[in-house]
C-alpha cells in the first residue's frame, strides 16, 4: 500500500512554468516505478510521464515532450514534473500514480493520487 499526495499545481500563463511535486508515504517509495497522467474537462485520461524505479529510465508522451521533465528523490519518498512553456490545452488535473512497471499504460497503475489543478490561460 501507498500513498501518493500531490501539490504545485495553479494558475499560470502561457509560457510560464510549474512544478509538481508527488510525496508518497507507506510502502517504500523505490519500490515503484511512477507516473503522471493528466485529465481535461470533458477528456479522457491521459498519460502525460513516467519514470523508472531508480530515476535512469523515462518516456514522455508526444504532446509535453520536449517542455516536461519527470524526476524523482527516492531519499525524499518525492516524485516531480517540471512544467515549461506550458500552454493552455495542458490545462487538466494532474495526478501521481504508482506501478510495478515502467509504462505509459493507466491500467497498470494500482495507487493513485487526489489530483492536483493546472490551468493555463492564454
Amino acid at each position: 500500500q501507498v500513498q501518493l499526495v500531490e501539490s504545485g499545481g495553479g494558475l499560470v500563463q502561457a509560457g510560464g512554468s510549474l512544478r509538481l511535486s508527488c510525496v508518497a508515504s507507506g510502502r517504500t517509495f523505490n519500490y515503484f516505478a511512477m507516473g503522471w497522467f493528466r485529465q481535461a474537462p470533458g477528456k479522457a485520461r491521459e498519460f502525460v510521464a513516467t519514470i523508472d524505479r531508480i530515476g535512469r529510465s523515462t518516456d514522455y508522451a508526444d504532446p509535453v515532450k520536449g517542455r516536461f521533465t519527470i524526476a524523482r528523490d527516492n531519499a525524499k519518498n518525492t516524485m516531480y514534473l517540471q512544467m515549461n512553456a506550458l500552454k493552455p490545452e495542458d490545462t487538466a488535473v494532474y495526478y501521481c500514480a504508482a506501478a510495478l512497471v515502467t509504462t505509459s499504460d493507466s491500467t497498470e497503475y494500482a495507487y493513485w493520487g487526489q489530483g492536483t489543478q493546472v490551468t493555463v490561460s492564454s
